[in-house]
């Protein structure tokens, strides 16, 4: 059966992004598409190293006359975030991701599609086998875990690179080059709780929330899309504190920590159903409102269901629902510097009710250590207050503009001449691997690029296809011109 991207331009490129669409990648789980990219150095006899962390780099020579070019390093990761509808079936360590083309546009199938970031290493690869070009030495370095921590990028050995010329393939605009980005951490909280035998003289119900957008909690932070594990706790808490009170037996939204919650449910104990649903569905309608703009398929329901063996304590249940209410979400501060940017963010990205205590993730982003400090310690005030603890794993770098960067010039020259424009030059609200490997290897001069990539982190992940030609032949020409 012939795929979707067969006859797609630049060749080279979607055959390679054809074969890694195939690869289980999920963060952490990158052992099958690293055994592709070493077998793939050993084919085409090229030099390659991989460290103790499992990153990989390979190593080009330059084309003859081309020796006096410096090294350049092309960088991209290796894992994807591994999101999925609940109504599809999919296993991400043996499925192939589905694609579907609509038009100029590249998606895949009810899961995330792994553009981000398979065409940076489809690119990585496609450069380091295409026998046409005329460059200098390459060094391309694929990382791992970027996606749940930048573990690779931390762990990289500094004998892996000697180029001093990055180019990091994991932008996701087309026309724009990046050249800084926000640092940030995780705070990991437990908040204890007791557990006890289930009431079943209660009504038993499940609400459910569903049909949100997500989307990556960096990039999609302005946006300011819904998150289901805070609405979710919007709606209970209300129903608890106007009524004669809700039972919790258990809660569950969220999964990684860089993908805003789509969908979230808990299991609820009611004594008086009429009022709670009332209560409940208003409230509802109220968000649904709010939202429509940004989400407008937002959904939310209600069901009867079992009595479960046992719920959370009525102090516990207390406690919980006061601190998801009270943990923030979203936009903290924008950037007073660059119009549109947001500086400080947080996203509360998990929610689990575990044996005797509730497991709550918060992945919090800023351009500013300070401001990233400071509402680190507010989430973990307020945690304390309610009773719980929190593990605050070391943040991880931003990276600093540097508007007088060669690569960055020669970047903007190229498409100037080849578009009649300047290209647009900002920093973002993501976390990119520049910071980290800027401040491991001294004097690194970097830019990011890439295709326009809209909605990572969710189902709705989609490239424009016309974009993927441009970014590679953008990328070969700084590889051409470079001095």
């Amino acid at each position: 059966m012939m795929s979707v991207v067969e006859n797609l331009k630049p060749d080279l490129l979607w055959k390679q992004f054809d074969e890694i669409r195939k690869i289980p990648r999920c963060s952490k789980h990158e052992e099958k598409i690293r055994e592709y990219i070493v077998n793939f150095a050993k084919d085409h006899k090229l030099e390659y190293k991989v460290d103790e962390t499992g990153n990989v780099v390979i190593k080009k020579p330059a084309d003859k006359g081309m020796e006096d070019k410096p090294i350049v390093v092309l960088q991209s990761h290796m894992d994807m975030v591994c999101e999925k509808n609940n109504d599809k079936k999919f296993d991400f360590s043996t499925d192939a991701i589905e694609l579907e083309k609509n038009d100029d546009i590249l998606t895949a199938k009810g899961t995330t599609l792994g553009a981000d970031d398979g065409i940076g290493v489809a690119t990585a690869l496609a450069i380091l086998e295409d026998e046409s070009l005329t460059i200098g030495p390459v060094e391309a370095l694929f990382t791992v875990d970027e996606e749940t921590g930048l573990t690779g990028a931390f762990a990289l050995s500094t004998d892996m690179l000697k180029g001093k010329t990055l180019l990091n393939l994991d932008s996701e605009d087309w026309g724009v080059i990046t050249v800084g980005c926000a640092g940030g951490g995780n705070s990991e909280i437990s908040l204890p709780v007791s557990m006890e035998k289930a009431d079943d003289s209660v009504t038993w119900m499940k609400a459910n929330i569903s049909g949100l957008r997500g989307g990556h909690s960096g990039v999609d932070a302005n946006e300011q899309r819904g998150n289901a594990v805070k609405l979710l706790a919007r709606i209970l808490w209300k129903a608890d504190n106007t009524t004669s009170g809700i039972l919790i037996s258990d809660i569950i939204g969220g999964d990684k920590h860089n993908a805003i919650p789509r969908e979230a449910h808990a299991i609820i104990g009611v004594k008086d159903k009429s009022a709670v649903e009332k209560v409940m569905k208003e409230e509802a309608d109220f968000i649904a409102k709010e939202y429509k703009p940004i989400d407008p398929k937002f959904s939310f329901s209600l069901d009867n269901t079992d009595v479960p063996s046992q719920m959370v304590s009525v102090d516990s249940k207390n406690r919980l629902l006061n601190t998801l209410q009270s943990l923030p979400h979203g936009v903290e501060k924008m950037s007073y510097d660059i119009d549109g940017l947001v500086e400080t963010s947080t996203n509360l990205a998990k929610v689990t009710l575990e044996k005797d205590h509730a497991h709550i993730l918060l992945s919090s982003r800023s351009s500013m250590m300070s401001a990233l400090e400071d509402l680190r310690n507010h989430i973990h005030a307020i945690v304390l207050l309610a009773g719980g603890s929190v593990e605050e794993e070391e943040p991880y770098p931003g990276w600093k503009p540097d508007l007088d960067s060669k690569v960055l010039q020669l970047g903007k020259d190229l498409y100037k001449k080849k578009y009649g424009k300047e290209p647009v030059v900002e920093a973002i609200h993501a976390g990119l691997e520049c910071g980290i490997i800027g401040e491991k290897f001294g004097g690194m001069d970097m830019i990011s690029i890439g295709p326009t990539i809209k909605y990572p982190h969710s189902p709705e992940e989609q490239v424009t296809i016309s974009t993927v030609d441009k970014f590679y032949d953008f990328v070969v020409n700084i590889l051409e011109e470079i001095e």
